[in-house]
């Protein structure tokens, strides 16, 4: 449980994450951000999840992301 406390993304989900990144910014935008297809080639939620749930490099470079912006988005 220690683990946890340190674990910001705890209790976040990646649909949750890939969701309030894509109304905040756009997917656009996203895809400028994060340079992966699943955000720049007929994007969509579903898509983005299944290929970032398979693709530890590119799931970290979003949750990096949501982390630095996180203040911005309503939970």
């Amino acid at each position: 449980m220690s683990n946890q406390v340190n674990n910001h993304l705890h209790g976040i989900t990646l649909q949750s994450i890939v969701e309030q990144l894509v109304a905040f910014y756009g997917f656009d935008t996203l895809g400028e951000l994060i340079k992966i297809k699943c955000f720049t080639d007929n994007p969509s939620v579903k898509s983005s999840l299944t290929f970032l749930r398979k693709t530890d490099w590119a799931r970290k470079k979003v949750e990096e992301l949501y982390l630095d912006n996180q203040n911005k988005f309503k939970n």
